[in-house]
């Protein structure tokens, strides 16, 4: 099962995307660093609602067959004590703004979050209820939905 450490050149699996590709106005950086022997990612920025935006968020490509057992997505974050949300999207997710999402809250400490796959909703009624483990080709982590300052760090993230 995929899971990544942000290890070997992070930059290439992973990008940054706000709702500026959409005219929103919604602004953050991500960058790759080490803490205490750890490789970390940390993104940082302001989340807006202002002009039909809403988000910021980091996410890379899943290869086909290394999500097939997946139960559930799993990581090792902290942060600054704020909701965020994992966006998985699959080989039915056709349109830009169609995602299957999950919350968690950041805490200022490290910690381990495990969420299931059936914990996952739809963002439209044209998906299919629930995400099929084989189906998943992207994993995001979102700072999405409200007017906030994100800050985020992600030392794991992958399937169980």
């Amino acid at each position: 099962l995929m899971m990544d450490h942000f290890k070997s050149q992070p930059e290439a699996r992973w990008t940054y995307v706000s709702d500026q590709v959409m005219g929103g106005v919604s602004q953050g950086q991500l960058v790759f660093k080490t803490e205490q022997g750890e490789s970390i990612a940390h993104m940082t920025g302001l989340v807006s609602t202002e002009n039909n935006g809403g988000f910021i968020q980091f996410r890379r490509s899943i290869n086909k067959g290394t999500t097939a057992t997946a139960s559930g997505v799993t990581l090792k974050v902290r942060g600054n004590s704020q909701q965020y949300y994992i966006h998985l999207r699959s080989s039915g997710t056709i349109l830009p703004w169609q995602y299957y999402q999950a919350s968690f809250q950041a805490s200022e400490q490290w910690q381990t979050i495990t969420i299931p796959l059936n914990d996952f909703v739809a963002s439209s009624k044209w998906l299919k209820n629930n995400i099929k483990p084989d189906s998943i080709r992207s994993i995001g982590v979102v700072a999405f939905g409200r007017d906030h300052s994100a800050e985020i760090q992600v030392a794991a993230i992958g399937f169980y």
